[in-house]
């Protein structure tokens, strides 16, 4: 087992499941504890845990209807979990996000590499992630499900092409 693999069990372990038994309820505790611990550990979890404070943050700025002064639904409390819950398993080879609230509720996360090499994904509060990229004069969206903390391959495969700089010098060559 791999420490991502690892810690992406401890993550699935610590969120709300469906379990009642006393045993179940205290797995579940110990796991969010250890998470918890994690994540404040700058030296163990690095800058990912400063992008969950600035989700966090996020989420307190537009937690009201009309946060924009206009009609924008407050975020959504399962877009929050649902955010945090992709930073937390976002493979460390890729930089971290740009984090803005969507007026639906929803969260963005955007990797912005230049005015024409963008990808920005939309976290909602169920299990689908639309996402849309612009590269070069390649450009594109989907939507791809969100489930048991692993970010889709379509999803990940985006990121790579949009921040890889070996990519982007190659494309330019």
């Amino acid at each position: 087992m791999t420490i991502q693999s690892g810690l992406a069990t401890l993550y699935a372990r610590a969120r709300r499941g469906s379990a009642v038994s006393l045993e179940a309820d205290a797995v579940q505790q110990a796991a969010t504890t250890a998470v918890s611990a994690l994540e404040r550990s700058q030296a163990l979890f690095g800058s990912k845990s400063e992008a969950i404070s600035k989700l966090w943050l996020l989420a307190n700025e537009c937690a009201t209807e009309g946060w924009d002064g206009s009609s924008a639904s407050a975020i959504d409390p399962q877009a929050i979990y649902s955010a945090v819950e992709f930073i937390r398993v976002l493979p460390t080879r890729f930089p971290l996000p740009e984090f803005a609230a969507e007026p639906d509720g929803s969260v963005s996360l955007d990797w912005i590499r230049s005015r024409n090499r963008m990808l920005s994904v939309s976290v909602g509060a169920g299990d689908r992630l639309a996402f849309a990229w612009l590269d070069g004069t390649d450009r594109g969206h989907g939507v791809a499900r969100f489930a048991e903390g692993a970010i889709p391959t379509r999803i990940i495969d985006a990121i790579a092409a949009i921040t890889d700089p070996v990519d982007a010098a190659v494309r330019a060559a």
